[in-house]
């Protein structure tokens, strides 16, 4: 077992707003370097048991993910489980978000990385990783959702 890692941010947005924008998966590539692409491989808007299937580059490796909404709680939360299987995975992770002032939100972004088989191995280095990122993630999600479209 790796561990937690999170991180928090204040996007000048209404909260529904950043909710909408975060529970689109499709829109991930748009402030993750690291998803190379990314599908809905279910029907209907998001909700509960919606699945994106994307490319995701780690360490110079590209690995399939496939990832369920297990929560969607609009506008306050909004949860996911990956479902592949690859080295390491993120078996739990999520979004909470709560209003700050008039126009804006408080969003706390977290997943919880699990080494499997080989993948023990290099779950620590992932996790400090993701720990260390975790700023830089959330300042684009912040910027891409304060930009206006354009």
């Amino acid at each position: 077992m790796a561990g937690r890692w999170e991180g928090t941010t204040v996007i000048n947005r209404p909260i529904e707003e950043v909710f909408a924008f975060l529970a689109d998966g499709k829109n991930d590539p748009t402030f993750s370097p690291r998803v190379q692409d990314i599908d809905k491989s279910t029907d209907g808007p998001p909700g509960v048991g919606t699945v994106y299937v994307s490319t995701v580059r780690d360490a110079g490796l590209k690995t399939k993910r496939e990832n369920e909404i297990t929560e969607f709680v609009p506008p306050t939360r909004l949860r996911w489980s990956e479902r592949s299987q690859n080295l390491v995975t993120n078996p739990r992770g999520g979004y909470d978000l709560a209003p700050e002032g008039a126009d804006a939100t408080r969003l706390t972004m977290w997943g919880e990385l699990v080494g499997h088989g080989a993948g023990k191995l290099v779950a620590p280095l992932a996790l400090r990783s993701a720990r260390k990122g975790a700023g830089d993630l959330l300042a684009s999600i912040k910027r891409t959702i304060e930009t206006p479209a354009s």
